[in-house]
């Protein structure tokens, strides 16, 4: 039975080690800052919506923002992505200091300078969490990934509990004052952090193209889809705890603001014990059997704060649920980042935290709504068995990836010689590979080419089909199309893996013997008049119509 590293491996490397304690600063200061922000809002006189605008100014731009900001993180320095973004929440936890410190704070300026806020965590959460398989090992990357989510709850936890003794001792300025001195850490990290430069032989891609790109393979990649659609589900019903907590904790349960303070902290006790925990249990199960399990736990202990008027076993509950909680999220992470090759990486945890965020946001209003309707122990209850049930669906329709899938970059295919200009961006592109298949591996050859045909899509292919020669069943041809001659390349220098390789060695292993797919390029004729280039940044649609045209000529 293989041994897994243990949970503090991670820690010996010196960087993740650096930037672990900087961000837990940086993550308590910012759940010190959200209970300022929303304690001054009252104190301005906002009543209930403009407190909860608090909360929206600061995930409204990460929602507006992350994919894009994945993009860019794939195109350019993550690292100086990293301090610009750093940078950003620093000044605006700086300038809501200075303003309430000086007593010239209003509502509006409050607002803003947290959606300033909001725009730095947009172009850093996909970020940080796509240079984690840079700071540690293939191997340790789960640990790290569950050291992470223990960080997280940790400081969800304990920062709001802080937080509030901070306000009642000097006033929310300290707090953000205190939040603002937090990211320097983080700034201090990344800037000593001498990150190799990527090499990209064609230059970056512009942000438009790179946003195409990244939802294009989102879209053809099923076991990261698989990732997403259970990652949804689960925040879909998930969120409602976090949503309803506060009012279980005043009604049901008759508890203050310090007890509820506890309650959140019961979480996080669970978390670091569940961070401690699962790489013991990791080897004994697979990764579809232990998020199954955790999702089915956390939906058990939703039923039981639903069902007692015991804060003593709501407590239990939630050291429980801190546990199921990061083990699931730290999973489903780990995965997300093994699953994903450095070129589309940053792009495509965008799309992660989108779904992360989006459920967790749409559950804690569609929950609110029903606890309006049928009261909030019953929420949790029906919250709690939704989720069982959907866990128990998405375990057969959404099953986690079992094996190993080796996303390492490699350069299978040589370059066309007819496209050695990197300058030009005509387009679009046909490309016809004719295979010379054995009769009795035809079927087989079909079968074979489908994932062929996913991996083409995913690295760049707007159109991929397969034909059999009428005349003589032996011959295959499979065409597919790309917008632009640069794209293609990019296709042939930076975006092969080893596991697309490993596809395509299969189809060729069917082939007659002796012989080798023979390969056409072919440009769209009416591109040559055209007065401009295609760039990566036109319309893809524009492309596509070219790209049918090219077929049907």
């Amino acid at each position: 039975m293989p041994t897994e590293p243990s949970a503090w491996a991670p820690m010996r490397r010196r960087m993740f080690r650096a930037l672990w304690t900087a961000q837990l600063a940086a993550n308590m200061g910012t759940w010190m800052q959200t209970v300022g922000a929303q304690w001054l809002m009252g104190d301005l006189g906002g009543g209930p919506l403009e407190v909860a605008l608090v909360q929206t100014a600061t995930t409204l731009p990460v929602f507006a923002l992350v994919v894009p900001a994945g993009a860019l993180g794939d195109i350019l320095d993550q690292r100086r992505l990293l301090l610009g973004g750093q940078l950003l929440m620093f000044l605006g936890a700086a300038g809501l200091a200075a303003v309430t410190g000086a007593d010239q704070v209003t509502p509006t300026l409050l607002l803003l300078l947290t959606a300033l806020m909001g725009v730095g965590e947009a172009f850093c959460i996909s970020s940080f969490q796509a240079i984690q398989p840079e700071l540690v090992s293939k191997e340790e990357i789960p640990q790290a990934a569950l050291l992470n989510s223990a960080n997280g709850n940790v400081a969800r936890a304990a920062g709001p509990a802080l937080g509030g003794l901070l306000i009642s001792a000097a006033g929310p300025a300290a707090t953000f004052g205190i939040n603002a001195l937090s990211f320097l850490g983080v700034l201090v990290v990344l800037y000593a952090w001498r990150r190799p430069a990527t090499h990209r032989p064609l230059g970056s891609e512009h942000v438009r193209g790179a946003i195409r790109a990244g939802a294009r393979y989102v879209r053809r990649a099923p076991e990261f889809g698989a990732v997403l659609g259970r990652s949804g589900l689960f925040m879909l019903f998930a969120g409602g705890l976090w949503a309803l907590l506060p009012a279980i904790a005043r009604g049901p349960l008759g508890m203050s603001a310090g007890g509820y303070g506890l309650l959140l902290g019961c979480v996080g006790v669970g978390a670091v014990a569940g961070a401690l925990a699962l790489p013991a249990v990791r080897p004994r199960t697979t990764t579809n059997g232990l998020v199954t399990v955790a999702m089915v736990l956390y939906a058990a202990t939703m039923a039981v704060i639903g069902l007692v008027h015991s804060s003593i076993v709501a407590a239990l509950a939630l050291i429980v649920s801190g546990l199921a909680w990061v083990a699931v999220l730290s999973t489903l992470s780990a995965s997300a980042q093994i699953l994903l090759p450095v070129w589309a990486r940053t792009r495509a945890l965008a799309y992660y935290q989108l779904v992360f965020m989006g459920g967790q946001a749409l559950g804690g209003v569609g929950w609110g709504l029903v606890a309006d309707w049928f009261g909030v122990q019953s929420a949790f209850v029906i919250a709690g068995v939704g989720l069982a049930l959907t866990t128990v669906a998405g375990m057969r329709t959404m099953p986690l990836p079992a094996g190993h899938i080796d996303v390492e970059h490699v350069q299978h295919w040589p370059e066309p010689e007819s496209m050695q200009t990197p300058g030009r961006n005509l387009g679009p592109v046909l490309v016809i590979v004719e295979w010379q298949v054995e009769r009795a591996n035809a079927e087989a050859f079909i079968q074979a080419m489908r994932p062929v045909g996913q991996a083409r899509r995913r690295t760049g292919a707007t159109i991929w089909g397969l034909y059999e020669d009428m005349e003589d069943p032996t011959v295959f041809l499979e065409t597919f199309t790309v917008v632009s001659e640069r794209e293609h390349l990019r296709q042939h220098l930076e975006r092969g893996t080893k596991e697309d390789q490993e596809l395509e060695l299969r189809a060729r292993g069917l082939t007659r013997p002796g012989t080798a797919p023979r390969v056409r390029h072919l440009i769209w004729a009416y591109a040559r008049d055209r007065s401009q280039e295609l760039s990566d940044h036109d319309g893809e649609t524009a492309a596509r119509d070219g790209a049918l045209a090219a077929h049907q000529h």
